[in-house]
């Protein structure tokens, strides 16, 4: 006799070992299955065969389970429940009836784009729970290589081979002012004009800020940052004390709603910074966030440069 191997059994095999034993009859378990009656004999023909023991003596009448039976339909009902019950499981995730999507994105940023498409993601599947992981900007793709988030929305300055980029939004370096700042009547701001003028700005090394600076030597001018922040949100609320110009990603800038700052684009050079959805390399997105990035593309207020 071959030695028995539960890993070569299949689910019809199993299913149609419950449905005799529980019915004691050929025809009545294919009636059940809604196979035909030699079709559950050849697949109990295989059980035996596989596990090399008789699991029915066939009478004239029915079919009596033998002792290997008894001992085996506890054990085969069992897998077919968890079997059941991982398919069901299966299409609810496939479904978007149940699961979790984790999104990865920094604090200022996540602000801007997720409140509404979590808002109205969280209303269309209810039983999706949504988190988000507020990585600081030196941490953002680590937390994504570790696996902490299943996508990262974001503007990586070194994403690396780890990481595949899907272009969200396109965004470029621009200038807040106070609506009495010079700057203000002016449709763009040249980067020349930044020389020696005090502004503010993030931290060295910190998020945009090494794009900044790149962009200050290309112009040939001497930034003078006043003040340093780590927060784009301090820095719009220091311009609007009359601290001084703001220097930040459009997309941060155009989100205030102060009426007393405005917005204008900074040129020669303009400096791109595009956002985008990240996720780690071989690694795919489950139904639920693959729907969430959908979403967050159709909300996503600009999708050019």
């Amino acid at each position: 006799m071959n030695k028995p191997r539960a890993s070569a059994l299949t689910i019809k095999q199993l299913r149609a070992f419950v449905a005799v034993y529980q019915l004691r009859g050929l025809s009545a378990a294919a009636a059940q299955l809604h196979i035909t009656q030699s079709a559950v004999s050849v697949l109990i023909r295989q059980m035996e065969q596989e596990l090399g023991m008789r699991l029915f003596d066939r009478t004239t009448r029915s079919l009596q389970p033998t002792s290997a039976a008894e001992n085996a339909i506890e054990i085969a009902q069992r897998v077919l429940q968890d079997m059941d019950s991982l398919g069901v499981g299966l299409h609810d995730l496939s479904k978007l009836r149940r699961g979790r999507v984790t999104v990865a994105c920094t604090p200022t940023l996540a602000k801007i784009l997720l409140p509404k498409v979590i808002g109205q993601f969280i209303q269309a599947y209810p039983g999706v729970h949504v988190d988000v992981d507020d990585s600081p900007p030196d941490q953002f793709i680590s937390r994504l290589i570790a696996e902490h988030a299943d996508f990262g929305v974001g503007t990586p300055d070194q994403a690396g081979d780890g990481i595949r980029m899907q272009r969200l939004m396109g965004d470029h370096l621009s200038i807040v002012c106070r609506t009495d700042h010079p700057m203000a009547a002016q449709r763009s701001v040249r980067w020349k004009e930044l020389d020696r003028l005090p502004v503010i700005t993030v931290h060295p090394g910190y998020g945009v800020r090494p794009l900044i600076d790149q962009a200050a030597a290309r112009a040939g001018i001497r930034l003078n940052v006043a003040h340093e922040v780590t927060l784009m949100s301090t820095a719009l609320w220091m311009t609007a004390c009359g601290l001084g110009p703001s220097v930040m990603p459009d997309a941060y800038a155009s989100y205030s709603p102060d009426p007393s700052l405005v917005v204008r684009p900074l040129v020669n050079p303009k400096v791109p910074r595009d956002i985008y959805v990240l996720v780690k390399s071989g690694r795919s997105l489950s139904p639920a966030a693959q729907q969430f990035v959908h979403m967050l593309k159709a909300q996503t207020p600009v999708n050019g440069g």
